[in-house]
């Protein structure tokens, strides 16, 4: 039998710290010693040590005292300090690549993205690029004394534990070994699918500061659909991705919706892919075809042609809604979960769209009426599998924080 490794005061420091650096990221309001004491369930003195830590690093500062606590001493709240820790993101997709960089305290310090076709691009000139642009930010970050915590990469495809990047068939890029790359070599970036990247961007307090008690809170579960040229998913349990054994889970665009239908890129039938995808919308409506269809003009006119009742668009449309429908109430039915999150193209249109697909999820779940689907438009529509990447590298710090603390 292999023996169990012992843990030592540094471990328990680090996992402690963890948990309390947790609970004021999801928290709205600043707390105090003595709230995070009874959130954590951690002794006042544990506290006391671990904030002061947090203090002589500063990752936290003290506020003004606000009142009194229950024993008549001031209570001071505590607040995530900006300036200090940091994370990267990065992403390449089929409309460009870029990069992001947010402090812990949630605000954007820094960002630059690219518009670009990439269809069929130069995998070593993109990720060459992309070392380029991560550079220039790093420079700017050491000047502003800001610590690097961590570094995310999305891309649009199949990604493995092991730095492999199995396929992305958007891009044409196919069985990629990522660590080839100069800025991977250099970073060492937590590599995903663009879909949990962008999902994770939507759970409150992840790893940032939680800005409002919004409609999902941080340990939710929810459904994430990501809705671009192509379509992912994410199923988040409790504040975290279920990737899966394999960390390909969430292929919800290849979910078949009709046997004998268009044959995909993936080489199935009837995926929801070719009625629901950005391109195959467009080419269906007669907008465009081939690699313009993937263009931002030609999902503009799509949408245009939508809001002026054109036939052959609504018929596209009416179809597309009809499958999304159909997919997302078979994942409920599977994962058990009753919010449902629409990145991308769906999030562009109008809210009466979404709730026309609410209406059509409903009754579809095994469990209705006792359980009633709701259907939202994601909070962070803006490049969200870039910001979700920038969290997954501070997430780095938030799991390991003494690794950049120094103690007394």
């Amino acid at each position: 039998m292999a023996s169990l490794r012992s843990i030592n005061q540094d471990d328990l420091r680090n996992h402690n710290l963890s948990v309390v650096l947790d609970s004021l990221l999801r928290a709205t309001e600043p707390m105090s010693r003595a709230d995070l004491a009874k959130k954590t369930g951690l002794t006042k003195a544990a506290m006391s040590v671990l904030v002061s830590l947090m203090l002589d690093n500063e990752i936290l500062v003290e506020g003004a005292p606000s009142g009194q606590s229950l024993y008549g001493r001031p209570s001071i709240p505590l607040e995530i300090k900006g300036g200090c820790l940091c994370g990267m993101g990065l992403q390449a997709n089929t409309d460009g690549y870029g990069v992001v960089v947010l402090d812990l305290d949630g605000s954007v310090v820094g960002e630059q993205w690219v518009d670009a076709d990439m269809a069929n691009a130069d995998e070593r000139a993109i990720f060459a690029r992309l070392d380029e642009l991560a550079l220039q930010q790093e420079e700017a970050l050491a000047k502003k004394g800001y610590v690097l915590a961590g570094t995310g990469l999305a891309l649009p495809g199949l990604v493995t534990d092991d730095m492999r990047l199995l396929g992305a068939r958007n891009l044409g890029w196919e069985r990629l070994d990522l660590k080839q790359f100069d800025v991977i070599k250099r970073l060492d970036p937590v590599a995903c699918n663009e879909a949990n990247a962008a999902a994770l961007a939507q759970v409150p307090g992840y790893a940032t500061q939680r800005k409002d008690s919004g409609r999902i809170k941080p340990t939710d579960s929810f459904l994430y659909m990501s809705t671009d040229v192509g379509i992912g998913g994410a199923v988040i349990r409790e504040g975290r991705v279920v990737s899966g054994d394999h960390g390909f889970g969430g292929e919800l665009g290849h979910v078949s919706v009709d046997m004998r239908g268009p044959v995909c890129r993936c080489g199935r039938r009837g995926c929801l892919e070719v009625y629901a995808g950005r391109r195959s919308m467009v080419s269906a409506a007669g907008i465009a075809s081939s690699d313009a269809a993937a263009t931002r003009s030609a999902i503009d006119e799509l949408i245009d042609r939508w809001h002026q009742r054109d036939a052959q668009t609504v018929a596209v449309v009416e179809k597309a809604l009809e499958a999304m429908a159909s997919v997302i109430a078979s994942t409920i039915n599977v994962c058990d979960v009753d919010v449902v999150m629409l990145g991308g193209l769906w999030a562009r249109f109008e809210p009466e769209l979404i709730r026309r697909i609410e209406r059509m999820v409903r009754p579809q779940v095994l469990a209705y009426p006792e359980v009633e689907a709701s259907v939202l438009v994601a909070d962070i529509v803006d490049r969200p599998a870039l910001m979700g990447a920038a969290e997954i590298g501070l997430r780095r710090f938030i799991d390991n924080p003494l690794r950049f603390m120094k103690q007394n």
